[in-house]
């Protein structure tokens, strides 16, 4: 069962950085590339939570139905309801601190392992997870801070 934390910093404020995190609009695989669109799905939008199912195509395809909350300001909250390689109640956490210039943001990941897909999974995040996790997470900062600003939070 891998639990980690990673880190990264990013020249987006706070508010950026849950913007980015919370917009479930069409072009969402776009600013999170190792989303593949095939399995990205908004179900349910609220004020501050959502329900959305998204995926990757490691392994074959992994994919999970989350339930996103971001009620506190700087937390992004992600539990999982379900999926075909981790249990219900993994999650992910971005805490989102600010700093003079942009945001410091820690992910903390939990992740259950279901069947032989899930096993595989957890073996692998066991072993490379953080290193890979906290790539990701830097790269997919600078890429949004270089995007042009179009967060929308709904799906159109």
């Amino acid at each position: 069962m891998p639990h980690f934390t990673v880190s990264a910093t990013t020249q987006l404020d706070p508010t950026q950085v849950r913007d980015a995190l919370t917009d479930f609009g069409p072009h969402r695989p776009e600013l999170w590339p190792n989303l593949a669109t095939e399995f990205y799905r908004l179900h349910r939008l609220g004020a501050t939570d959502a329900e959305v199912t998204e995926g990757s195509r490691f392994l074959g395809g992994v994919w999970e139905r989350l339930r996103y909350d971001w009620s506190s300001p700087n937390v992004v909250r992600l539990e999982v309801l379900e999926g075909n390689a981790t249990r219900a109640g993994s999650y992910w956490e971005y805490r989102i601190e600010p700093l003079d210039s942009g945001s410091r943001v820690e992910l903390e990941l939990d992740r259950r392992g279901r069947g032989l897909r899930g096993v595989l999974l957890t073996i692998l995040l066991s072993f490379f997870g953080k290193r890979v996790f906290a790539s990701d997470l830097r790269h997919a900062f600078d890429r949004i801070a270089q995007a042009p600003q179009a967060t929308s939070r709904t799906a159109a």
